[in-house]
């Protein structure tokens, strides 16, 4: 071929400093006049070594197995010269040295990636996400270093079975106690993380097929739990000793009729609440998970807490929020002395919004989707769970229409 006519390759010694009698070996790839060179990171006395050949001299076991090699390092080169050629790639002697090091994108590991991804990642994700994909990243190692017996492996070695068994391998992972780990979702959750690091990866053209392609990630569906207007009055109507107990019943109840996460009600300031065009009290701020900007009217059932609370010592925003584990702790005491049967979490006042407090009272679901702040409407559909009181109340009204039809039909008919 005429691009094998243009694609030389050489081997050749130089002297180090400071090491006498010794040679650096070394190999020269030379293509359409460019050369580029490699340390072979071998050594040979002077009187071995074979300059018209480019080979070592003699018929010794080291001078035989330092020929293999030689041959081997040869055939790998032309290997990777090969390959570039097929793959339409820039052949050039610097591209072939690459391949041949392993340093091109085609020689790219799973570390890498997932270093590349978090690394770019960090200065867009929030936080909480990032630190997601970090425990994603921890359980990866694991299953390599557990399972494969490896550091690290290619991306290429990536493929449907690698998914199959880390999926067991996540399956299986349990606590010191003993117990499983994760749930369904949560395995589930692990791999959709892992599913946008490798679509990256395919992005960059660091992989030429994607092993997710036919992999199906299959989550379990459930309600999402809120309160019924009985349980959110039952509520509002207890008052606790404790002041712990009782701020925190206080914020879940403004989360109720604001439908503000634990996150959004811990940075809320009085820079954003504004009056708005219809001289009433709302909220202008932006959601910390999604960046999105909301603007949501306070109900007099939240501007009561926030009157409350006007001259509390505050060390940020507006209410007294603790941190989010001790949150949801407290948040178990309130909903026994309550008599609430459910695991309340703060994000549930979230699902209360939008179910007991909004569609439930008639408000169209695009309405709510803008109040949570939603980029789209079926997130909205997943939250918010129209109750049976609200269906039977429409299903009267679509009644009531019916009789005033035939009504109407009787009048005409006389």
């Amino acid at each position: 071929m005429k691009t094998n006519q243009t694609f030389t390759v050489i081997f050749f010694t130089r002297k180090p400093r400071g090491t006498s009698g010794l040679l650096s070996i070394y190999v020269r790839i030379t293509t359409l006049g460019k050369r580029a060179e490699i340390s072979l990171k071998r050594k040979i006395h002077a009187e071995h070594w074979d300059y018209n050949k480019g080979r070592g001299k003699g018929r010794s076991e080291a001078i035989q197995n330092l020929n293999t090699y030689l041959d081997q390092v040869k055939a790998k080169l032309l290997l990777c010269h090969g390959q570039l050629v097929n793959e339409d790639k820039i052949v050039s002697s610097n591209s072939i040295k690459m391949r041949f090091l392993g340093e091109d994108e085609v020689s790219r590991t799973l570390l890498d990636l997932i270093d590349y991804h978090n690394g770019n990642m960090v200065h867009v994700l929030k936080p909480g996400t990032m630190k997601n994909y970090y425990t994603t990243e921890k359980y990866i190692k694991r299953y390599l270093k557990t399972k494969l017996k490896r550091e690290d492996i290619y991306l290429k070695q990536l493929n449907f079975g690698f998914l199959l068994n880390f999926e067991q391998f996540l399956r299986k992972s349990v606590n010191k106690k003993k117990q499983p780990c994760l749930s369904n979702n949560g395995v589930m959750k692990h791999l959709e993380r892992f599913k946008k690091m490798v679509n990256l990866a395919v992005k960059l053209e660091w992989m030429q097929k994607n092993p997710f392609d036919r992999f199906q990630l299959k989550f379990n569906k459930f309600d999402r739990v809120y309160l019924t207007q009985r349980e959110l009055r039952r509520l509002e109507e207890t008052e606790f000793k404790q002041d712990r107990l009782q701020h925190v019943k206080d914020c879940f109840v403004f989360s109720c009729y604001t439908g503000l996460s634990y996150v959004d009600v811990k940075s809320l300031t009085a820079e954003k609440i504004t009056r708005g065009m219809d001289n009433r009290n709302w909220i202008y701020t932006k959601r910390e998970k999604t960046d999105e900007l909301v603007k949501i009217p306070i109900l007099p059932q939240a501007w009561e807490i926030l009157e409350r609370y006007k001259d509390f010592p505050t060390y940020n925003g507006l209410l007294p929020m603790c941190s989010n584990q001790k949150v949801n702790v407290y948040l178990k005491e309130i909903a026994s002395a309550c008599g609430i049967h459910k695991n309340l979490t703060f994000h549930v006042a979230r699902h209360t919004f939008a179910t007991t407090v909004m569609l439930s009272n008639g408000v169209p679901i695009e309405t709510v989707s803008k109040l949570l702040g939603h980029t789209k409407l079926t997130t909205t559909q997943i939250y918010a769970k129209v109750m049976e009181s609200k269906i039977s109340e429409d299903i009267g009204v679509l009644l009531e229409r019916f009789k005033d039809r035939e009504r109407r039909e009787t009048v005409d008919a006389y």
